[in-house]
């Protein structure tokens, strides 16, 4: 892992470690925001266990443990898209600035839904970001195809000798 790798991996997840321990502790205070979800969800599945509060536990456990696996380098690729995947729905839920009246409340959601807007642009951009000591899998895929075409080359060769 490069040197700009080994610090942008563990600055893009902090704040994902950060609100998923929050998210842990605090999930009853923070449940009123996932209600709608949760009734959405319970309507879809209703022999899933899908109250509010269980919902931002496991957001919480995803944001963690996906944080910690792009801070170390674990998966990088697969961490970042899933913590931009559950950032989405996160955005849209816990910050509607659309909603607020009190122009400095919608203010407040405006940012915190921007700078999440950010986070996943950079998430998904971490998503492309190749392990330097591994080639992309299209690269990869290509080395392959060129290989089997370069293997049957030489064994049709072969048969003609």
């Amino acid at each position: 892992m490069t040197l700009l790798r080994s610090v942008a991996r563990p600055m893009l997840s902090a704040m994902f470690v950060l609100g998923g321990v929050n998210s842990l502790r605090n999930a009853k205070a923070m449940a009123p925001k996932a209600e709608p979800v949760a009734d959405a969800l319970g309507s879809v599945a209703p022999q899933a266990s899908t109250s509010p509060a269980n919902l931002v536990r496991i957001n919480g456990a995803v944001h963690v443990v996906a944080g910690a696996a792009l801070a170390t380098g674990r998966f990088p690729r697969l961490s970042a898209f899933v913590l931009a995947g559950s950032l989405a729905p996160t955005t849209a839920v816990g910050h509607q600035f659309w909603k607020e009246s009190d122009p400095a409340s919608r203010q407040n959601q405006l940012i915190h839904f921007t700078k999440n807007v950010s986070l996943i642009g950079g998430l998904l951009m971490a998503t492309l970001d190749p392990d330097p000591h591994k080639k992309f899998i299209t690269r990869r895929a290509k080395d392959r195809a060129v290989d089997a075409k370069d293997a049957v080359a030489h064994r049709i060769d072969d048969l003609r000798h």
